[in-house]
């Protein structure tokens, strides 16, 4: 027990001794911050932008009527399969008290149909039958011409092998041969690929695959979700950002970092606009335009293929939120957040003060409405004042009641910064251990031979890549969770194998 506990100290004194460099202050940077600090490393997290969140930040505006208010990205499911975020969130929020439950994953399709989550059981096989069996999009006729051995490796998404024989496929090419019905693919799997915020005729197979898995066939969560009850900044990211202080992190915001290089006599060089900083290790937990830029700018990285790989990575098309404040308020049946489909370009509305405090308060006091638009893989050329006037259009074609409502304001945020994953890309992406063992690398867009997507990527990959430098100094990292690697239901796996063998026959 004495030789234990010396270990533990020995241990604990080496981390503290280590300085490690975090590059990116979204999730993965801050799951990747949050293993390090907690095991004694002096970490120092740098962020360009002067507050902390990513693509999930936010940012004080002023609006036309003198209201203070936050602008950000706006709506992001949390679901209940994100157990890494969760697990990171639990930090400073250990009852997840500043999520908050919506009750269902509404989808609507302009020719008349909605599909709801709400009724359809979570556990698997039952959850992906009771899907089919509840969901409008099929009728006798639709189920009748499913090709049911196209659509049996749906049953046993296995993690990496999915990527090993659907990577080379689309999307929409998938859904085309086990031939589903039309409405159910704009409906259901449609959704899945713009998650992405992709076109569906260049996303990865695998990558839709990897999501029926996540919420149907490898968990019993199905689509139930949270959202902060709060804008991130307060809800999430401060909290966070204090949390890293207390452990003795250093938080620079507003310092981009604009190049690394491995140091002379071990561990790297962290070039800012300020100077030059001495680490043992870093994190790069950036997004695919950030990476590529700093890799592009750090000659002395890697190797020629590594590198090549990193500049091959692509981000995926443009996309719009739009953010409207209404003089007046919707319906009070509408929903918190809707999906939708065939309207013109727009993937969804979020009625914000359904769920966040920031916006209820403002929409109590004008006795209006805050509704948030998201338009995905918007066409590069895209004339951009015609497609916000467009989701507006879409609004008051859903809505009707907001024809007469005046926008009080109105924020629009273009970005195109977000992972694309075509279609015959994945053998090539880079993953958390890179050439130097001093350098790991967390984000969304890595390859990841975990069943994990979206923010769970991140945060997991966060994770793995705090977890690689630890055990350089023989320390163990973060305990991860995730769904299972292959699906859960043996009969479904076994008729899965059997197509699978009179294939390759």
């Amino acid at each position: 027990m004495v030789m234990f506990l010396f270990l533990v100290v020995a241990l604990a004194v080496v981390v503290g001794a280590v300085t490690l460099a975090v590059v990116g202050g979204g999730i993965a940077g801050l799951a990747a911050a949050t293993g390090l600090a907690e095991r004694g490393a002096r970490v120092t997290l740098y962020e360009r932008e002067d507050a902390l969140g990513g693509r999930l930040a936010g940012y004080p505006t002023r609006l036309a009527d003198g209201t203070e208010v936050t602008m950000s990205r706006g709506f992001h499911a949390f679901f209940r399969q994100y157990y890494n975020l969760r697990g990171l969130l639990r930090r400073t929020d250990p009852a997840l008290s500043r999520l908050t439950p919506l009750p269902d994953y509404p989808l609507r399709h302009s020719g008349g149909l909605t599909d709801s989550f709400a009724r359809v059981p979570r556990t698997p096989p039952l959850s992906a039958l009771g899907f089919v069996v509840l969901s409008p999009t099929f009728g006798r006729r639709d189920l009748a011409a499913l090709d049911a051995r196209a659509a049996l490796p749906l049953t046993d998404v296995r993690v990496p092998d999915v990527y090993a024989r659907f990577d080379q496929v689309s999307a929409t090419e998938f859904l085309q041969r086990i031939r589903f019905p039309e409405a159910a693919h704009h409906l259901a799997f449609e959704v899945f690929s713009r998650s992405f915020f992709a076109d569906p005729r260049e996303l990865s197979a695998a990558e839709l695959m990897l999501m029926f898995h996540i919420y149907f066939l490898g968990s019993s969560e199905g689509l139930l979700f949270d959202v902060p009850d709060e804008p991130f900044p307060q809800a999430l990211w401060e909290p966070l950002g204090d949390y890293l202080q207390r452990l003795g992190a250093t938080v620079r915001t507003g310092t981009a970092v604009l190049g690394v290089e491995p140091g002379g006599t071990g561990g790297a060089e962290v070039r800012t606009g300020t100077g030059t900083d001495r680490h043992d290790a870093v994190v790069l937990a950036l997004d695919t335009g950030g990476l590529r830029g700093v890799v592009a700018a750090s000659p002395g990285l890697g190797t020629a293929p590594w590198r090549d790989g990193i500049a091959a990575l692509r981000t995926a098309p443009p996309f719009l939120v739009s953010r409207l404040w209404l003089d007046r308020p919707v319906h009070a049946d509408r929903p918190g957040f809707l999906g939708t489909s065939g309207y013109d370009g727009l993937d969804n509305i979020s009625v914000l003060e359904r769920y966040e405090g920031e916006a209820a308060r403002w929409a109590a006091k004008n006795s209006g409405s805050v509704v948030e638009l998201h338009a995905y893989a918007v066409g590069p050329g895209a004339d951009r004042e015609g497609v916000q006037d467009a989701l507006l259009g879409q609004l008051r074609r859903i809505y009707p009641e907001t024809r007469e409502a005046r926008v009080v304001d109105a924020r629009h945020e273009w970005r195109s910064d977000c992972p694309l994953f075509p279609v015959g890309t994945h053998h090539r992406r880079p993953t958390v251990r890179t050439p130097h063992p001093w350098l790991t690398l967390a984000g969304d867009g890595l390859r990841c031979d975990l069943p994990v997507a979206l923010m769970e990527r991140a945060a997991t990959t966060g994770f793995l890549a705090s977890n690689a430098l630890l055990a350089e100094w023989g320390v163990r990292g973060q305990v991860l969770w995730t769904v299972p690697r292959a699906g859960r239901s043996r009969v479904l796996r076994a008729l899965a194998a059997l197509a699978e063998r009179r294939v390759r026959r």
